[in-house]
């Protein structure tokens, strides 16, 4: 298998979290198989979250931060990132990333539009795996909620800036799950980074 470049992302705000041993095992196994990895961790990204009111035409400058991460997910041919299911969506700190990066010109061009409208992606190429941590049993997630967090990341995010697929891997209940089960995910975790999945 030829190797991959991958970007991970670690989207929990926390200093210490699952969603940041996710995203160390996949890194650890995916380096060990000769992939290549740049990682951003938001806890560690500083960045003003709100996009304000300029509009597309006159944006705020990305900071250093947002800047090598839009110039790293440019790089990348898969994506990783970690996230935890919060009031059944991602952190607000995570969703801004995307809200202040994924800019006209950068990841969709606005002067191409398709029959219905929709800007041509320029983030094409790319797959995605998002590792998923939550309370919601995987069951209920797709039964109750209808898999709400899933089509949100993968078709008004990832898709609409052309990267895809966006498989998706869940790790639940995780509020105090026991070490062993720790354990096994973070081995999980360490598999689909041998594979670069």
């Amino acid at each position: 298998m030829s190797s991959r470049k991958i970007l991970i992302l670690n989207g929990h705000p926390g200093q210490t979290s699952l969603s940041k041993s996710l995203c160390a095992a996949y890194q650890a196994a995916a380096e060990a198989n000769g992939h290549h990895v740049r990682c951003h961790d938001i806890s560690q990204m500083q960045f003003d979250m709100d996009y304000g009111q300029s509009g597309y035409k006159n944006p705020k400058p990305l900071e250093p931060d947002l800047a090598a991460f839009l110039e790293d997910l440019e790089w990348s041919e898969h994506v990783v990132m970690a996230a935890p299911l919060w009031w059944g969506a991602v952190p607000a700190k995570l969703k801004a990333v995307f809200d202040r990066a994924l800019l006209p010109g950068r990841a969709f061009d606005t002067r191409n539009v398709n029959f219905m409208g929709l800007p041509a992606p320029m983030l094409t190429g790319k797959t995605a795996r998002v590792l998923l941590t939550s309370d919601t049993p995987s069951l209920w997630l797709r039964l109750f909620y209808g898999n709400a967090v899933k089509k949100f990341i993968s078709r008004q995010i990832l898709g609409f800036v052309g990267i895809k697929p966006t498989r998706f891997t869940t790790f639940a209940p995780a509020t105090d799950a026991p070490q062993a089960k720790v354990g096994t995910w973070l081995r999980t975790a360490s598999g689909l980074g041998a594979k670069a999945a």
